[in-house]
């Protein structure tokens, strides 16, 4: 792969319904904050290719931003399998040991019939390594933002979930020659 690649990283506009929720595919976006989607959207590149995961939520805000992205499955949130749709309060109250066990390790741990953050960094390396030279708008989530900063500055798994990534907010990376630069992290634009 010869050339740069600019790497502009969007969490998506929050989650309709319950705070604290493990929520499915088909959750929609909370597209009301049209200031900041107008600021973010002055913000990406005109000449970008973009890209998001499938999910309901990463592409209402793409084409609240003006995108039309390619939809990629390895940039999918962390699967996490019985718990989605449960919010994490009923879940540590009636979640008993598996719960409890998850959180001890919670890069390596795997709730049933879901995966780990360690599968979902080894996901989302396949999906970047993807993407050609050039300016990429990703609309994604927060753990797949982690998991491109677990990649970029080659930090362990449980490193990477200290981020905080909050919804509309933009993260910037670029795969250079020779390695990654990290831009900003986390930068909310309004």
């Amino acid at each position: 792969m010869e050339g740069e690649t600019l790497l502009w990283l969007i969490r998506h506009a929050a989650v309709e319904g319950a705070a604290g929720a493990i929520h499915a595919d088909d959750a929609r976006a909370d597209l009301g904050d049209h200031a900041a989607l107008a600021a973010l959207r002055q913000r990406l590149p005109p000449d970008a290719t973009s890209y998001a995961s499938p999910s309901r939520r990463t592409v209402e805000t793409a084409r609240a931003l003006g995108l039309a992205p390619e939809l990629v499955s390895e940039f999918r949130e962390q699967d996490f399998g019985d718990w989605t749709g449960h919010r994490h309060d009923e879940l540590a109250a009636t979640g008993g040991d598996a719960y409890a066990q998850f959180w001890r390790d919670p890069a390596r741990g795997q709730p049933p019939n879901g995966e780990s953050f360690v599968d979902q960094v080894a996901r989302v390396r396949l999906g970047l390594s993807r993407i050609g030279a050039g300016s990429a708008a990703l609309v994604v989530h927060s753990g797949t933002i982690r998991a491109a900063l677990c990649i970029a500055l080659d930090l362990t798994p449980q490193a990477a979930l200290r981020f905080v990534i909050d919804p509309l907010s933009l993260t910037r990376i670029d795969r250079l020659a020779n390695g990654w630069r990290v831009v900003s992290v986390n930068q909310r634009i309004s």
